[in-house]
């Protein structure tokens, strides 16, 4: 298993030479979590393979389903509390005494937070430095010679008491769950430098060095911070929203200058001799905090997402309240510039192919852009060109998300209205609608005003308004825009493909185009043929 800042391993051994062991492990990352699971059967319980399964599978299920308001901590002892009580009414009803019982430690990891947990001996490490530290605490006897007897475990009582622990993590940091079959053999100077190794060959060298005779089931789950959660290191800062910004107030060296939207919560700002624009966190986020995770987002993605389509944006290490920074572009709004002309057939084709590879870059990252429109493309001039950016992070969004409110109505495709996930095809149908605008200076279904509920009739060719575009783009723009999304673009690259091999564009029809629409010459063939016929009978009839 792996995400985008974390791998994982797991492997187990059973004992001897037994095929199956009283051991079980798992780990998954869940909705933005990673769980990870070791649990080890009690060998003295008939039952403790079971037991082991199913606490695996019962906290892992229930991570799944677990109510957002709860919090990590909650969610632990919560869900082992409810399994440790089944298990042990469940064998007071089937064995009256204890039988399915099992160790169980724990680790739940979000953003650059680690929670856990453990019942038993079953133990977490963690690696920090090259320096391996216990992170759980053994619940066994402290008297020489009972020490592999158990205080607490799960299902042998009917209450528990699960030791909780929580740490930060760090990039490079390896944490180890593992049942006591591994520890027993390798020392901590052992695991500490063989961790490395990775959870399978762990195990099997652990068993090399008992001659592939394990005395105890031996299990070992290994997960690896590839890089910090740096988003959830920029929600938990503790920084201020200022209320109200004011022309000429200085905020750590920006001086603010002029207001560019009617929020006041972008500025052109100036520092030293140079000129940016500076987003602060909507008012709203001082108190709802899906607001605030929600800006903390667009200031990473406008971070993270470095491509020539985008302005540069930083979010500077030393600021005391909540911002981030983009680099000025110069030039216009291609917004404000379809007010008083529209683009040339040549800069729309290049727009097009640049609002195609900025998506695409974006689903390298599972994102898509979420509100493409003229209002967020600006136009610069470099020599003679024009050069296209993108702008507005605040809508970028995961791919197939279905709760997102992101776009503006008159670019929305119809099934986004149906509250369908929004993907590669609503998109397309954006970068669609946008064209027809910036060549004809018109919508192709009219402008829609929010809570609207829009009826699409099919569009006009956009050459009907601007007699200069070519039928192969005529085709291409309104397969974009196509109501139903069975006729339309599937992926960026079919259209991106098309945009740039115009000879390979396929003449495109509404499904309720006539013979004489989609085929003139067959449609007047077909006619001269039937007048043919016609005027053959009228003779036979006349003759007769």
């Amino acid at each position: 298993m792996a995400s985008s800042n974390i791998r994982s391993s797991g492997f187990s051994l059973a004992k001897g030479k037994e095929l199956t062991g009283d051991d079980f492990y798992d780990v998954k990352t869940i909705g933005g979590i990673t769980v990870g699971i070791v649990c080890d059967g009690v060998g003295g319980a008939q039952e403790g393979a079971e037991a082991a399964a199913r606490v695996t599978n019962y906290l892992m299920n229930n991570f799944k389903i677990r109510p957002k308001v709860w919090s990590i901590e909650k969610s632990i002892n919560t869900f082992i509390k409810s399994i440790n009580s089944i298990l042990y009414q469940e064998s007071m009803v089937n064995y009256e005494r204890t039988e399915l019982i099992t160790t169980l430690t724990i680790v739940v990891i979000e953003g650059n937070k680690l929670y856990g947990a453990n019942v038993g001996d079953s133990r977490v490490y963690l690696l920090r430095d090259n320096v391996l530290n216990q992170l759980s605490l053994d619940h066994t006897m402290q008297e020489p010679g009972y020490e592999n007897v158990l205080t607490q475990a799960i299902g042998i009582d009917k209450d528990v008491d699960p030791y909780y622990f929580e740490n930060t993590i760090l990039q490079d940091d390896k944490i180890l769950l593992c049942s006591d079959g591994l520890y027993d053999i390798m020392n901590e100077k052992h695991l500490e430098t063989d961790i490395n190794l990775g959870a399978h060959a762990l195990v099997k060298k652990a068993s090399t060095l008992v001659e592939n005779n394990l005395p105890d089931d031996t299990t070992a789950v290994i997960i690896e911070i590839l890089q910090a959660n740096e988003l959830q290191s920029l929600i938990k800062q503790n920084l201020p929203i200022q209320e109200s910004l004011k022309h000429g107030q200085t905020i750590d060296g920006y001086t603010l200058e002029k207001s560019l939207i009617h929020n006041h919560r972008t500025w052109l700002c100036s520092k030293k001799t140079k000129q940016y624009v500076v987003k602060f966190a909507p008012r709203e986020a001082i108190d709802d905090k899906q607001i605030l995770d929600l800006f903390v987002k667009e200031a990473w993605n406008a971070k993270r997402l470095k491509a020539n389509f985008f302005p540069k944006a930083v979010v500077p290490k030393n600021r005391t309240q909540r911002y981030y920074v983009m680099q000025l572009i110069g030039g216009e709004n291609l917004d404000s510039i379809l007010d008083y002309k529209t683009l040339s057939i040549d800069d729309a084709v290049n727009l097009g192919k640049i609002l195609l590879d900025m998506s695409q870059y974006l689903l390298k990252y599972d994102l898509v852009h979420g509100d493409i429109k003229p209002h967020n493309v600006m136009l610069e001039k470099n020599n003679e060109e024009i050069d296209f950016k993108i702008i507005d992070f605040g809508n970028v969004t995961e791919i197939f998300s279905t709760d997102t409110k992101a776009g503006t109505p008159s670019f929305l495709s119809p099934e986004r209205f149906q509250n369908e996930a929004i993907s590669e095809s609503s998109e397309i149908f954006s970068i669609g609608v946008t064209l027809y605008l910036a060549l004809t200076g018109k919508y192709p279904y009219g402008e829609i005003e929010p809570f609207q509920s829009p009826s699409f009739k099919e569009a006009k060719k956009p050459s009907v308004f601007n007699k200069n575009i070519p039928d192969w783009l005529d085709s291409v723009i309104l397969r974009s825009i196509a109501i139903d999304k069975e006729h339309r673009y599937s992926h960026y690259s079919e259209m991106n493909y098309e945009l740039k091999s115009p000879q390979n564009v396929k003449p495109f029809f509404p499904k309720d185009a006539t013979l004489i629409e989609r085929s003139p010459l067959a449609f007047y063939k077909g006619g001269f043929i039937i007048m043919i016929i016609i005027n053959i009978i009228l003779l036979i009839l006349m003759d007769s």
